[in-house]
């Protein structure tokens, strides 16, 4: 059913990590979906009505067609069996050729718990005689994308020319008022993740890119789309 399955541990890392690229992957006509891990609740300045609309406005922005919540805990999400079994059951539902989670290292428990259960979740997705419901599904790939409170500088496998979507990314974050108030602190989230893109597509010879790394071998057919 899909193309890519974009896992987040809270609404707005999709946006803040890979929103060019979804963008970019919803122009050529490849199916995307997003899914929610938690509600990224409580937070300051929000409330789960809040972040619902949030969502659903930086969903519209970007074209998304296919986004849902599974409901875990934010600031306790844990690689549970249940929660493992929960998320096998969406990938065995919606099919993906490839998954999209946070890096493995990253200073957020959430988002290191978020990598832990996509795997274990993709593993379980494939297994016969089982309770999960569906039919088993093994997605080809997991791909990895940086997360704002990542400190390291990952060595990324290849890096998206996100330059004819850049403007979509920059106005999905936008949506999400209450997590980054013009009223912050410079520098801001969406002026750090500005920066990050323009380094990013600096280093292929763009003007803004997103990266990604991969802990599996990466098999190319040609070489016609390597710039």
């Amino acid at each position: 059913m899909l193309d890519a399955l974009v896992i987040a541990p809270h609404p707005d890392d999709a946006e803040l990590g890979m929103g060019g690229t979804i963008a970019l992957m919803l122009s050529q006509g490849m199916r995307v979906g997003v899914l929610d891990l938690t509600d990224g609740e409580p937070t300051p300045l929000g409330s789960p009505l809040i972040r619902a609309r949030e969502t659903a406005a930086a969903s519209d922005v970007l074209g998304i067609p296919w986004r849902e919540n599974l409901g875990l805990p934010n600031r306790s999400l844990r690689a549970t069996l249940p929660a493992r079994a929960a998320l096998a059951a969406v990938i065995r539902r919606t099919r993906p050729r490839w998954l999209f989670s946070p890096h493995w290292v990253d200073a957020h428990p959430d988002h290191l718990a978020t990598t832990k259960l996509v795997d274990a979740a993709r593993f379980w997705a494939k297994l016969t005689k089982c309770d999960l419901p569906g039919e088993p599904w093994h997605p080809a790939r997991v791909y990895h994308y940086p997360c704002v409170h990542l400190k390291v500088l990952a060595k990324p496998a290849f890096i998206v020319d996100i330059t004819p979507t850049w403007t979509l990314k920059a106005q999905s974050i936008a949506c999400y008022a209450s997590q980054f108030p013009t009223s912050a602190p410079s520098p801001t989230v969406p002026e750090r993740v500005e920066a990050s893109a323009s380094w990013w597509g600096a280093m292929i010879g763009v003007a803004h890119g997103e990266p990604f790394t991969s802990r599996e071998p990466i098999g190319l057919r040609g070489f016609g789309d390597l710039f």
